[in-house]
């Protein structure tokens, strides 16, 4: 009888340890994958429509380039380099805490234009499949816009890209703010693996419970209704 009384405190507390053990390394195992491997991300503007929408929730693989915390972590964890047209998060460069995602459109050493819409690298017309044809050229009569639709020559100094978003009468971008340190790059967004079309916000007159439940109703509903279900994991190009 005295062993088996002594033996339980040992069993509870060899227990509890094992579970905060545990605990212990699957935070450890999650701030290592959200803070070098994949993060995810919400689009909050139109800056990147057609091809990435309010809404939709993103996927961004931060090993692909170097990270950018210690400049050590280069050393054990795979990058590669950015590519023109690569999709990226980035810190802004004007606001640190602030992350914008926009497309690498000018490399390091390139000279960048924009005559009238269009995109000049080194003087030849960047060919740019992805953006709907009435963002590559000017509408009939309509009057170019200073900075927007007409920028440059520059050239794009080391370690650095010239960033646009793909809604380029509606974007924050290179043509504003300069060009993007390599350093501030996050990484490179892979795939969106949820959207969801929050649409008008409904307007609820009365604050008693019968209200409150219809809030949980419409939103429980909602889930369903207002993803867009066609772009589940749908790849980001």
């Amino acid at each position: 009888m005295t062993k088996v009384r002594q033996s339980e405190p040992s069993f509870r507390k060899s227990t509890v340890r094992e579970y905060f053990e545990s605990i212990v390394i699957a935070v450890i195992l999650a701030l290592f994958i959200r803070t070098w491997v994949v993060q995810a991300f919400k689009i909050p503007t139109g800056s990147m429509e057609n091809n990435l929408l309010v809404g939709d929730h993103l996927l961004v693989n931060k090993a692909v380039f170097s990270p950018t915390t210690f400049n050590a972590e280069s050393a054990v964890l795979p990058n590669g380099p950015v590519d023109r047209g690569d999709i990226v998060v980035f810190k802004f460069p004007l606001d640190p805490e602030r992350d914008f995602i926009k497309r690498v459109i000018g490399l390091p050493g390139e000279k960048i234009e924009l005559r009238d819409k269009t995109v000049y690298i080194n003087d030849e017309p960047l060919v740019e499949p992805y953006l709907p044809s009435h963002m590559t050229r000017l509408v009939p009569g309509a009057v170019a816009v200073a900075q927007r639709d007409n920028h440059g020559p520059t050239t794009v100094p080391d370690g650095h890209y010239f960033m646009m978003g793909d809604n380029r009468d509606n974007s924050e971008d290179s043509r504003y703010w300069g060009t993007l340190p390599h350093d501030h790059i996050k990484g490179k967004a892979v795939v969106v693996y949820w959207s969801y079309d929050s649409g008008a916000p409904e307007i609820v007159l009365d604050t008693g419970l019968g209200a409150t439940v219809r809030r949980l109703a419409s939103g429980a509903v909602g889930i369903f209704t207002q993803t867009r279900w066609e772009r589940m994991f749908h790849g980001v190009r």
